[in-house]
């Protein structure tokens, strides 16, 4: 497939984004359609559009490719498990909870039960968190296009993540979530025919029907998916669930992006088939990529073709691109290109609206009653989007002058530990009905908890004579933040019970 054709794929793809976008918000463009969509979205819409946001673009490529390394082959079905069990768990303990406080900010809860300083704590954690993760997934996928079309047409990275920005923030900037609900469900359709259509090509090429495609993965080299041989490895089976099952709880039910959506239902019954429908989606859909992993590496295997090297290191994540585009076709390449691009754009997009509604209501008060009839509301919020959209910018083109993988994800690392404190708050809140904590101090703790966290880790093998801590190391982080809390708690008002 050309670059030229790619370019001309993708211009038509946001040619249709743009449409959406625009019959979507060309009645109702205010704060109420931003930041909840009008309270009245369809569950089904919610629960299929969701696919996209959790999965991204890193998954698209980053799983598959990760499937020929022998010590993970299928390992990331477990934590996929994991993940289930942590979205019923939001679905039963959490949504109810945000249901019923009526919250547009999900960090609300925070305020009332713990007070102003911990409530703009833990939104500043997933402000910081989801810029540098949003960011991470878009440069990862960013640099897949650059390789393959952008480099051809001599175009600098900068300028190709300055456009990709400011296409997403184009057709998000109005409607906002109102919108995001259509185009995510668009773009999910995407991801999850590219999944499908792609398996059909490769089955194709190998000369194996889908049948006997899994039972060729099946008896592969790549398909082992439970570990249970060594305690001591980051794969091990009770690692990789429980770490799955609280990642999924932390990263998800306390995060601002995946949970405005949930709140964008009528009520918490329509929330709730919504989160039980992705969930199952959500494990099929897993276990259908691990499975395209498989067969490229089989695929790979057969014609010759290795594993694309960059700066003379071995890049897992180019397997895929190189193989749809440049070996299967240009029906493949097409289908290839629309699930990336479907990936990445349905993550992104979904975060800067998050981020955007989490400043808004956070920081600025938008959703208080002396806020609400400003006229300069809705252009403070326009400002705000530009705003994350050029930060997010910044933090892409910082990742790329890095030019370091091992530094590059251990920033990653970094955003994903800060998911840890907002555990250690909420199981506070939740399960020490009786305390409230000195407020002006949670900032402490939940910048000490991180660091403690990045030392155990680094040093977990030394000190623990060989043990690898993996997924579970936000369990540990989370433990932490709730013991500092319990360190500077007192007896809690008759306001602060609940």
């Amino acid at each position: 497939m050309t670059p030229f054709a790619i370019l001309t794929l993708i211009i038509i793809y946001f040619g249709l984004l743009f449409f959406i976008s625009h019959v979507m918000s060309k009645n109702d463009s205010g704060n109420d359609a931003f930041f909840k969509a009008n309270k009245n979205s369809k569950w089904y819409l919610v629960a299929f559009g969701m696919i996209g946001t959790a999965l991204s673009g890193v998954t698209f490529i980053s799983v598959p490719g990760e499937v020929g390394n022998p010590d993970l082959q299928f390992k990331y079905f477990q934590f996929v498990l994991g993940n289930a069990i942590g979205f019923i768990v939001v679905a039963t303990v959490l949504l109810p909870l945000y249901y019923r406080m009526n919250l547009t900010s999900i960090y609300g809860y925070i305020e009332q039960r713990l007070g102003k300083t911990s409530y703009k704590t833990a939104a500043s954690i997933f402000l910081i968190s989801r810029t540098i993760g949003s960011a991470f997934r878009l440069y990862l996928v960013v640099i897949v296009l650059q390789r393959y079309v952008f480099d051809y047409y001599g175009i600098p990275f900068t300028v190709t993540v300055f456009l990709s920005l400011l296409l997403i923030f184009a057709y998000t900037y109005k409607g906002g979530l109102k919108t995001i609900i259509i185009t995510d469900t668009l773009q999910t359709f995407f991801l999850v025919s590219s999944v499908f259509l792609t398996i059909f090509f490769i089955c194709k090429s190998l000369d194996l029907g889908v049948i006997q495609a899994f039972e060729t993965v099946k008896e592969s080299n790549y398909s082992k998916i439970f570990f249970f041989d060594d305690f001591l490895k980051g794969n091990y089976f009770w690692k990789q669930i429980l770490g799955g099952i609280f990642v999924t709880i932390a990263m998800v039910g306390l995060d601002q992006d995946l949970m405005q959506k949930n709140l964008s239902c009528a009520n918490i019954g329509e929330a709730q088939k919504n989160m039980f429908t992705f969930t199952g989606i959500f494990v099929i859909i897993n276990i259908f990529f691990l499975s395209v992993g498989a067969l490229l590496y089989m695929y790979a295997e057969k014609n010759g073709i290795s594993v694309p090297m960059v700066d003379d290191v071995a890049r897992t994540d180019f397997l895929f691109p190189e193989i749809a585009l440049k070996s299967l076709g240009l029906i493949p390449a097409i289908v290839f290109l629309l699930g990336l691009t479907a990936a990445t754009f349905a993550t992104t997009d979904s975060a800067l609206t998050a981020l955007t509604t989490s400043f808004c209501v956070d920081f600025l008060g938008m959703e208080k009653s002396e806020n609400i009839n400003n006229p300069n509301i809705v252009k403070t919020r326009h400002l705000v989007h530009i705003g994350f959209s050029f930060l997010m910018f910044l933090v892409i083109v910082f990742f790329n002058a890095v030019n370091d993988a091992s530094v590059v994800k251990m920033i990653f690392k970094i955003a994903s530990y800060t998911y840890g404190p907002l555990l250690g708050l909420y199981a506070f809140g939740l399960f020490m009905k009786t305390k409230t904590v000195n407020d002006k101090l949670v900032p402490f703790i939940c910048l000490i908890s991180p660091i403690i966290c990045y030392f155990i880790s680094t040093y977990s093998a030394e000190w623990l004579g060989g043990y690898t801590i993996a997924e579970e190391l936000i369990i540990i982080n989370g433990l932490i933040t709730f013991i500092g809390l319990l360190c500077i708690s007192k007896p809690a008002t008759g306001e602060t019970r609940f």
